[in-house]
């Protein structure tokens, strides 16, 4: 028999494959793609790699190529469309297939475990294969809107069409999924949802569940390695009806896809920004054109690229424009902190304001994106602040554990008694952290019930769900809490918003600062009033006249985001252009400067259309002891830019100074930090 090869897909960093010769041990075998093997590699004599293709001949001296060990799957991991979804994710984003590819099993499967017949158990609930399953209706009632929104959304059910849905706060959103997915499942097909933390959704899981009799399985890291398996595989073997995941849910491969939906699709968390840097909400799309499905993108405050693709009738927009309970929104007030005493962080007004809340039995909602108790310790004496050794920012002061805290590398410190440099003992809290806003607040309100839900006050297992059930169940009477609590929570007695600093994004250099801001300020308003007791909202600012603050406030979200593309227009910034981010960090900043600008005159050498920008040193000088430099490309052609990529960066690995070098390539970068 006629020799054969097989190219193989290695876990390493590495962009390339790997050429194996298939001896006479497998010469009846016909190695589908998608089959792990496993193959000597380096010294190593056993690696877990995915074949790709059968090859006929080979580049290479066949005499050299080493033989294969062994087949470790009977048929393939992945079916041929999802496998087309990962070869053109690795292309896109510039990422090495083999390591795209193993980050899109379970752990357990990337170590070589067999898949053992059996391990997913058939439910009554489930699909069943080929199963039928009808879900009849249950009398809740959808609104005119809702009812339209679903009937678009169904309406060519195997017809690939992206549905912009944008609904403001409290509209029902969750309804016109769970309606699109009984559809879906009535026609014995699979439904994945994204969302943006597992921990943050419990009450949207909790409604899917009631809604839906059907097997729905949820993947989050809280789970086992083995539970992790099993959902993959009953979602991969048509068994679970539906699939809830964050980000890397996008990968679970589904035997019959019906309908992918990005909740909160604006959310930055769908952005991968270390590793294999993919964007999740984009991969449904993309996935969605693969599968002829339908995909929906749901979002009081759409993106500013969603905006644009409804404008262009590139995406179907779908409103709704009132809230299902048939509250008006919440009523908005700007407190100018310039003219008004703050006791510590909060002003006179808003004090007032939740006095008069607490009185009537209803609850609060403090926002303030910064946790810990300050963000800055600082000299009186002499101007030394505490500044982290291994990155250029300012550590942030804990009081509850006395610790200086670096929240880019967990570097953690005791407080000096003393100033280091003048020996004086002026130590001073500069600004306000979620931490400071509580000590504030137990002093005005000593018989309030507080809670501070922030990444520190939830990292045991289970305690976010702890404190939601206390929220709802009214046992907690002021909420304090960063972006966590922006997003999608239901909470009854919630009657009164303060947003603390809405600053942070009129000030910032990032030119997508402004767009988040606006986002942040509406999701967080959303949750005042949503039930039967009308709501208001208090902004504290320096800048209440400035105009992006007023266009927001007086006109609305979607016209500050019309005037916001007109601006991103003129300057030819995303949406209207396109951005590749290369990195470098390296011990010294000369030697990663050095590495991009001989990776800068290799790239002018492809197109000169391309713009370039730098090298620069990134806004964070120094992360985790390493300096940082970066490269931006920008081009107002995707394909102009993506067409220059592959073999950029396929010189890059060869670049003088690469071996001294960390560099990666963020391609639509969302973080330029």
């Amino acid at each position: 028999m006629k020799q054969r090869f097989l190219q193989v897909a290695l876990p390493v960093p590495l962009r390339r494959c790997y050429e194996y010769k298939i001896d006479e041990r497998f010469e009846h075998v016909e190695f589908l793609p998608g089959v792990r093997v496993d193959v000597p590699f380096g010294r190593r004599k056993n690696q877990i790699g995915i074949a790709l293709k059968v090859l006929k001949q080979t580049s290479l001296e066949p005499a050299k190529l080493r033989s294969i060990n062994h087949i470790i799957d009977d048929e393939p991991l992945f079916s041929p469309e999802h496998l087309r979804l990962l070869d053109w994710a690795s292309d896109y984003y510039q990422h090495p297939i083999g390591e795209a590819l193993f980050s899109a099993i379970p752990g357990l499967l990337r170590r070589g475990r067999l898949i053992e017949k059996g391990l997913v158990a058939r439910t009554e609930t489930g699909l069943g294969g080929q199963a039928e399953h009808k879900i009849e209706n249950n009398g809740f009632e959808l609104n005119e809107r809702q009812i339209s929104a679903v009937n678009s959304i169904t309406s060519n059910p195997d017809i690939h069409c992206v549905y912009a849905l944008q609904g403001i706060t409290g509209s029902g959103k969750t309804e016109v999924y769970i309606e699109a997915v009984k559809h879906v499942i009535n026609r014995n097909k699979q439904a994945l949802i994204l969302v943006p933390e597992i921990g943050l959704t419990t009450q949207f899981i909790d409604r899917l569940k009631q809604r839906l009799p059907v097997d729905i399985r949820i993947q989050h890291s809280g789970l086992t390695e083995k539970e992790r398996l099993q959902n993959w595989l009953a979602a991969r073997d048509g068994e679970a009806a539906v699939v809830i995941g964050a980000r890397s849910a996008i990968w679970t491969p589904l035997k019959s896809p019906g309908i992918y939906i990005v909740d909160e699709e604006h959310d930055l968390s769908y952005k991968q920004e270390t590793g294999f840097r993919y964007s999740a909400k984009d991969i449904a799309v993309v996935r969605g054109k693969f599968d002829n499905a339908p995909v929906v993108l749901g979002s009081a405050t759409p993106s500013l690229e969603t905006i644009k693709n409804i404008r262009s009738g590139k995406y179907s927009g779908l409103n709704l424009p009132l809230r299902a309970s048939g509250m008006q929104p919440p009523e908005i007030q700007v407190i100018n902190l310039q003219n008004e005493p703050v006791s510590g962080a909060i002003s006179r007004p808003l004090l007032d304001a939740i006095s008069d809340v607490l009185k009537k039995n209803n609850q609060v909602l403090l926002f303030l994106n910064r946790r810990g108790y300050a963000p800055v310790i600082l000299c009186h004496g002499c101007g030394w602040y505490a500044e982290c050794r291994r990155c250029s920012v300012k550590m942030t002061f804990h009081k509850e554990k006395n610790r200086l805290i670096c929240h880019h590398c967990d570097a953690r410190q005791a407080l000096p008694m003393r100033c280091p440099d003048c020996d004086k003992a002026e130590l001073v809290e500069v600004g306000h952290g979620t931490q400071r806003l509580d000590q504030t607040l137990s002093g005005h309100f000593p018989n309030a019930r507080i809670l501070r839900i922030d990444r520190d006050s939830t990292r045991r297992k289970g305690s976010m769900e702890k404190m939601l059930i206390e929220i709802t169940t009214g046992d907690a009477d002021i909420l304090i809490g960063t972006q966590m609590l922006a997003k999608g929570h239901h909470f009854p007695k919630l009657t009164l918003v303060g947003i603390i600093d809405a600053d942070g994004g009129l000030l910032s250099a990032d030119f997508r600062a402004s767009e988040r801001m606006a986002q942040l300020i509406v999701q967080v308003s959303g949750r005042a009033g949503r039930e039967h007791k009308p709501g208001t909202v208090f902004i504290q600012t320096h800048f209440p006249a400035h105009p992006l603050l007023q266009t927001l406030l007086r006109r609305g979200y979607e016209d500050f985001a019309k005037l916001l593309l007109a601006e991103r227009k003129n300057a030819q910034l995303p949406p209207y252009s396109y951005l590749a981010l290369l990195g470098a960090e390296a011990t010294s900043q000369a030697t990663a400067k050095k590495f991009l600008e001989n990776a800068r005159q290799r790239l002018e050498k492809f197109d000169a259309r391309l713009e370039i920008f730098g090298p620069i040193v990134a806004p964070i000088e120094k992360r985790k002891g390493r300096f940082r430099n970066q490269l931006i490309v920008q081009s107002n052609n995707r394909n102009t830019l993506r067409k220059a990529m592959t073999p950029w960066c396929q010189l890059l690995e060869a670049l003088p100074g690469a071996n001294k070098t960390r560099w990666s390539l963020d391609i639509d970068p969302q973080d330029m930090l």
